[in-house]
């Protein structure tokens, strides 16, 4: 049962990593729900198997469950719906703005990205004359 709990977190985190690399907030706040609910499959399945609960004096400690995944789990709850939430907000005020909910590229990103272009542009020529360069210079010994 273990090994299949494990494959399902594995799916979960698999399908939830694609959703988030999407350009639209819809499938990243799904992509966020996976995660949450696959890191919930993973901290309940690593808490092993089940037991009488961790009350003192109404058993004997050895066969209690143990409260430390539960609780992450908790957190781990609380925290996936506070991310959704705010993700949620976002997507509203995106589709109030621009009737969409795409995530658009920031500005600066793509200026970035355009001196990158352009430094790798001024690299290819330098390295084009130089090797003209070098060419020449074996023409002219010859």
């Amino acid at each position: 049962m273990s090994v299949l709990l494990a494959f399902t977190a594995a799916v979960l985190f698999g399908l939830g990593t694609w959703l988030l690399l999407q350009r639209r907030l819809t499938r990243i706040i799904i992509g966020i729900g996976l995660i949450g609910h696959g890191t919930n499959i993973l901290l309940i399945t690593s808490g092993g198997g089940g037991g009488i609960p961790p009350v003192i004096g109404k058993g004997d400690p050895e066969n209690f469950a143990d409260p430390l995944p539960q609780a992450l789990a908790l957190t781990a709850i609380v925290i996936t719906f506070g991310v959704t939430a705010f993700l949620l907000a976002m997507a509203y005020r995106s589709w109030q703005l621009t009737h969409d909910d795409v995530v658009a590229d920031d500005l600066e990103d793509r200026l970035i990205a355009s001196k990158r272009r352009q430094d790798s542009d001024v690299a290819d020529v330098e390295a084009a004359d130089r090797a003209h360069a070098t060419d020449s210079a074996g023409d002219d010994e010859s």
